[in-house]
């Protein structure tokens, strides 16, 4: 069994990968074996790997699995002790890999960690995708030490702490590979977005925990796969944050909180509409929203498994406000000036 497997899943990035797995192996061959999973390329992605990085393990897929189920497949033909999911359009630092070894190994109640994420384009602010941990508010709005919707802050060093998080990103995601299988992977029927979310909160709810070490810290491209604004990842990202929400809240929230996401999910499509006139954002709402409940009852065994597996019965990373109230309402744009 090796300690650590890196693992890259790669779709038609050969212009990340030539730019940015020198590093990844200079900083992590002595501590990880690296592979890159591909996902039926069609540039020159797998020509570049043979050729000019004979020493990365390559894993071939016929066919586009997506995140998701893309990286089950990897895993599940590698035999390691750590995961770690990196992004293609990763830069990773000297000396990034082993605070996070140290720590899993000194912690065995931790499933999951990630290093601080900041932006390549601006290094002294954060990075949209994972910033220094991830929060959800009480109707499943995501959010990070250093990032709130579409504010994005600098890093003065205010978050480089060591926190337990809800959720740490899947573009830098170190997962003990025992976890990773005890909740069954990642959800493939996610195909992209939120799946990591979704996985590091069933963790939690097993009372496993995440942490993000800043000790640890890389630099991230971002948007590499798809762009802000497009709504086949509006799409994405509403229909997958309502089914995470039908598989993992608990009994006594769930009617409450889909009853709040109904209105709210309707009102940001108007949103879209009216304000930002974006027309595909706004129809790709409607469809996540059908979508979800199309699906929904796909998934009522997943929610019967997930709560019957209930540890913590309240999960102090989940908060109890609303993030839409704090950041609009209040003005509160910042994570430390969020409630407790």
């Amino acid at each position: 069994m090796e300690k650590v497997a890196i693992v890259i899943l790669n779709w038609n990035g050969a212009k990340m990968l030539r730019q940015y797995l020198p590093g990844v192996l200079r900083y992590s061959c002595d501590e990880a074996t690296v592979y890159v999973a591909d996902n039926a390329s069609t540039d020159d992605s797998l020509d570049l790997l043979r050729s000019e990085f004979p020493e990365v393990k390559l894993i071939v897929f016929d066919k586009n699995w997506g995140f998701a189920d893309g990286y089950n497949k990897a895993l599940r033909q590698i035999d390691a002790e750590y995961y770690l999911l990196l992004n293609s359009d990763i830069e990773v630092t000297h000396h990034w890999l082993t605070p996070l070894i140290e720590l899993m190994d000194a912690h065995q109640d931790i499933a999951a960690c990630q290093p601080k994420l900041l932006s390549i384009f601006d290094r002294d602010r954060f990075e949209y995708a994972g910033a220094s941990g991830g929060y959800l508010d009480r109707y499943g709005y995501p959010f990070c030490r250093g990032r709130i919707f579409e504010t994005v802050e600098r890093d003065n060093g205010q978050y480089d702490y060591q926190a337990d998080v809800l959720w740490a990103t899947g573009a830098a995601l170190m997962v003990r590979a025992v976890d990773y299988w005890a909740v069954g992977g990642l959800d493939g029927r996610f195909f992209a977005h939120n799946e990591e979310i979704d996985l590091c909160w069933r963790l939690r709810i097993r009372g496993r925990r995440i942490v993000c070490l800043p000790e640890s810290q890389v630099y991230h491209v971002g948007g590499g796969t798809l762009p802000k604004s497009n709504p086949m990842k509006t799409f994405l990202n509403f229909r997958n944050n309502l089914t995470m929400l039908y598989k993992c809240l608990p009994d006594g929230e769930l009617q409450h909180v889909m009853r709040w996401r109904w209105a709210l999910d309707y009102l940001a499509a108007w949103e879209m509409l009216i304000l930002k006139r974006n027309w595909g954002d706004f129809c790709a709402v409607y469809r996540a929203r059908r979508a979800f409940r199309r699906w929904r009852h796909d998934f009522d065994a997943d929610r019967r498994q997930i709560q019957d597996s209930r540890v913590e019965k309240e999960i102090p990373e989940q908060r109890r406000f609303s993030l839409l109230w704090q950041y609009y309402v209040k003005g509160r744009k910042y994570f430390s000036t969020l409630p407790e």
